[in-house]
Formats: structure tokens, sequence, C-alpha cells
């Protein structure tokens, strides 16, 4: 059964959202109109799918979209068992495989990064190409503030204590050069209360173990990949791009000048390399 929702933003988006069966989890995905290419986009964390409320039309008039919110994320239900890189690296497969999407392109930036590469690397020829970014990604690891705090904590205690509305709030003000319209911010600020804030981090902090395990397989993965960083971001410094340009044999990185969401706050520099990757990707494939 499908639920059919809408969404009602300042900013006048175009994404309207619905939840499918997945797995036996409710997904929340939006879905343009039908493209000869198809792009899987996966939520940033801690926001959701409308994290792409700046770059969809521009993407949706070169491919099909498929934006979903990763289960834990956004909207979407959560199974423990799914909170890392490489256990989430399937679950895209299995997204792809659900929407009937046969060689999609897949944007995954922040814990998309991971996932999508894991994807990629344990899926030979699945993924037509990737564009990732500020998601960790460097041995050792290198990230910044109370993101690797999150990481590197003993445990989850002493976060459970804090309001996860402020947790978020403080997360997305990363953003540098955009304010989030109302009804955005407020998606963002439920996708997480409760305990899905805290639980959200067990993915995180799955990356001391999986990353070494990544950083092995990236010299093998022949998938194209666009690493775009954002030159003012502190919680996942470039360095963490730098890492997967110089082992990943079919790469370009770009720098923006934003912070940490790149996606917003630089919209149509995203969009641009974004559908640059996916021409390259294609013109190859012909």
């Amino acid at each position: 059964m499908v639920h059919v929702t809408t969404f009602s933003s300042t900013s006048n988006s175009s994404i309207r959202t619905q939840f499918r069966d997945i797995d036996g989890l409710q997904i929340r995905y939006a879905e343009s109109e039908p493209r000869q290419a198809d792009a899987l986009l996966l939520s940033p964390w801690p926001e959701s799918l409308f994290a792409f409320d700046r770059v969809w039309d521009q993407l949706a008039e070169h491919a099909h979209l498929v934006a979903v919110d990763l289960p834990g994320y956004g909207h979407s239900e959560r199974r423990d068992d799914l909170l890392s890189p490489a256990a989430m690296g399937e679950f895209v497969i299995r997204l792809a495989d659900a929407f009937g999407l046969d060689n999609p392109h897949v944007v995954g930036p922040d814990v998309g990064t991971g996932a999508s590469l894991f994807a990629a690397a344990r899926h030979p020829g699945r993924l037509r190409s990737l564009v990732v970014g500020s998601g960790g990604a460097a041995i050792p690891l290198v990230l910044g503030g109370v993101l690797n705090d999150w990481v590197v904590a003993p445990d989850l205690d002493k976060f459970r204590t804090i309001d996860p509305r402020q947790i978020v709030a403080g997360a997305v003000a990363g953003l540098v050069f955009y304010e989030l319209p109302d009804a955005v911010r407020e998606d963002y600020l439920s996708s997480y209360e409760g305990d899905r804030m805290v639980e959200s981090m067990r993915y995180v902090r799955r990356y001391p173990e999986e990353l070494p395990v990544l950083r092995d397989l990236l010299p093998g993965t022949q998938t194209p990949v666009e690493i775009i960083a954002g030159g003012r971001d502190w919680a996942v410094p470039p360095v963490n791009g730098y890492f997967l340009a110089d082992r990943l044999p079919n790469s370009k990185l770009d720098i923006l000048n934003a912070g940490h969401f790149t996606w917003e706050d630089a919209p149509d520099d995203y969009a641009r390399l974004t559908i640059d990757w996916w021409q390259q990707a294609e013109a190859v494939g012909k």
C-alpha cells in the first residue's frame, strides 16, 4: 500500500512525499517525472529528502529522481541492523531494485557517502555513477566538533538527555549561505524526535571499524565518483574528500565555497556538477 502525503512549504517545493513498504520498512520517498536516466537520491543527516529542495527542479530536468529517507533518517522507519555504512549499502541496492532502477546514478551526500561507496564496490556495474561528499571517509578519522563526539563517545547515554530538536537545530546551523524555510526546518526537526536522533548516531559510530574496510575496497571500485566537499565544512573537513579522490580510480573532487550542507549552501554549483557528472557517465556508457 502506498500512502501519499503532501508538503506545503514557503519554498514552493516541487517535492511530494509518499510512503512505501520496502523490506518490511515504511520508507518515505519522492519521485519526479519519467526521464531516460534514473537517479536515486539518499537523504543526508540530520536532514531528510527535503535537503534536495534547492536542486530538485534542476536535477529533474535531466533524470527521473527517486529521493528517499534512508531507514532511521528523515521520516522512514528504522531497523537497527541497517545502521552502518556497509549494511546501508546493501539497502541502497534493495532500494534500486524496489523502484525498478536498473542502472541508476546515486547522489549520496553525508551518511550516503559510505553507503553509496560500499554499494558500488560490492555490486560492480550495478550503479551508473555516484555523487558523494560531506561524509566521513578518512582513516585515521578526521571529523570535527560534535560529530567527532558522537563517534568516539564511550556510549550514547549523555546524548539521551538532550532535546533532539536542539541537536538538529545546532547541526543545521552549519548552513553558511542559506536560511531554511520554516516548513523544511520543521521537517528536519520532527524527523528526529524521541529517540530517533540518538539511535541514528549508531551509523557514524560504526566508522572506526567499517571505514578501514571501505578504504581497502576503494582502489578496485570502477564506478565513476564525483566528490563534492564544502571548503567551510567544520564537521567533515575536506581532507575526507581528498582521501577518497586519492584512492578511487575514476573520480573527481570539487571543493565548493560552502559549509557542510553543500547541496543547500551552493545549490547551483551542486546541481551543475552533478548533471555534468551524469552526462559524462552516460556518454561513456553509450
